[in-house]
């Protein structure tokens, strides 16, 4: 379960759980430490991609012909591409950053391993 954190009016509020300061975890799973604006510009990002996978769904349910739901998918699948491409960046100045000042160095392992399932 993921909580806001409020911080002094000048600081931006910061999404975490209540226990990943410490333990990096809550209920098995990590979390990520993103301020307002992040958060909003990806949410932002996955609505419009749900309004076009839906948008797909209905060519598709009306014949529309294939040339153009390809046309479609392609770009809901640039879409998808350019948010993964935002989260990774995000991930890298914060996330990454945080844990190898930590000394936890297997974090490289696991971006490694992120970045070339990503470039499949």
């Amino acid at each position: 379960m993921l909580e806001v954190i409020n911080m002094d009016l000048e600081e931006k509020q910061v999404y975490s759980c209540s226990g990943c300061q410490s333990e990096g975890e809550i209920h098995g799973e990590r979390s990520s430490t993103h301020d307002d604006k992040t958060i909003k510009e990806l949410i932002n990002r996955m609505n419009r991609i749900e309004g076009q996978i839906r948008g797909i769904k209905g060519m598709i349910e009306r014949h529309v012909y294939c040339d153009d739901v390809l046309n479609q998918i392609s770009s809901a699948q640039s879409a998808l591409d350019g948010a993964s491409r935002l989260l990774l960046e995000k991930h890298m100045k914060s996330c990454v950053k945080d844990q190898l000042q930590a000394g936890n160095d297997q974090v490289i392992d696991e971006v490694l391993k992120t970045i070339f399932r990503m470039i499949r």
